[in-house]
């Protein structure tokens, strides 16, 4: 994939600035940030992969993953401000376009684009076959939805160009070749602004709407005996999530028991349970697990 983005890339971006195609340029660019895309998410794979273990990573590398997911879409976001920029400066001062030379090359970055997704989708359904909870363990790997959302967002600015070159080549109206690079830009930070919120989630720790907390905290207390006085929920990237509790009760059961109840309720990678036996705010830990 990395291979097939370079090569259109320099194509289109070469072919765009020789044919005056503001749409093929768009494109072009936008294929670049792609290829950046593709090398932060294979570097970010690489790291994961070899820092699994290490202890310098107490909770593992699941926000590698994260990280590289918000930093693609920052370059993604940047490209499609700097494509708004040049196709307003296209519309105050259009110039000569030549739509039967860039045509080729845009079908060319379509289909480049296909069959990316093709290869994508092949990775995500080998890399996740073996999982519990598939679909969300694929919603959580935003270095791989990083990826997808940069070659689904390439095709979508090569169809619009392709759209744009016939509409132009047939009718002459050369406003409508900068008038796909605003569309396609509109749509991709649409996108950036969904990825960058949910990679954010991930690295600022955030529980989006207390879901997790809530579900955890329903599990313990709907046993007898027992009220929750302490509870953190945080996620540990792909899906996975720590918690650490601490509880009161009358007469506490085994640490066990609370852990399989907690466990039960959802993606708990690592968990910590203190249980205190009530008489006061400072009373001494009875068991721990």
């Amino acid at each position: 994939m990395l291979g097939l983005a370079a090569v259109t890339m320099v194509v289109e971006i070469v072919v765009g600035y020789r044919t005056g195609s503001m749409a093929l340029l768009a494109d072009g660019w936008h294929m670049a940030t792609h290829v950046g895309a593709l090398a932060i998410a294979s570097l970010a794979y690489v790291l994961a992969r070899r820092y699994a273990t290490h202890v310098s990573f107490g909770f593992g590398t699941g926000k590698i993953a994260a990280l590289a997911g918000y930093t693609s879409g920052l370059g993604l976001g940047a490209a499609a401000v700097a494509m708004v920029v040049e196709s307003v400066q296209r519309l105050v001062d259009p110039g000569p376009v030549d739509f039967a030379a860039s045509m080729p090359v845009a079908f060319v970055g379509l289909a480049v684009n296909l069959a990316s997704i093709a290869l994508l989708e092949q990775r995500g359904e080998h890399g996740h076959e073996h999982a519990h909870h598939p679909h969300e363990r694929h919603h959580h790997d935003h270095n791989h939805r990083a990826v997808v959302v940069h070659v689904i967002a390439d095709a979508l600015t090569s169809a619009l160009a392709i759209v744009a070159i016939i509409v132009g080549y047939v009718s002459g109206a050369a406003w409508l070749d900068a008038i796909t690079g605003i569309v396609g830009a509109a749509v991709i930070l649409h996108w950036v602004a969904s990825l960058c919120r949910t990679a954010s989630a991930d690295l600022l720790d955030v529980d989006p709407a207390g879901e997790r907390q809530r579900a955890v905290r329903a599990a313990l207390e709907a046993m007898e005996d027992v009220r929750v006085v302490d509870l953190h929920v945080w996620p540990l990237g792909g899906g996975r999530h720590g918690c650490v509790a601490t509880l009161l009760a009358a007469a506490p059961l085994e640490a066990e028991a609370y852990r399989e109840r907690v466990l039960a309720s959802g993606q708990i990678a690592h968990l910590t349970i203190e249980v205190r036996r009530c008489g006061g705010e400072h009373s001494a830990p009875l068991r721990a697990a």
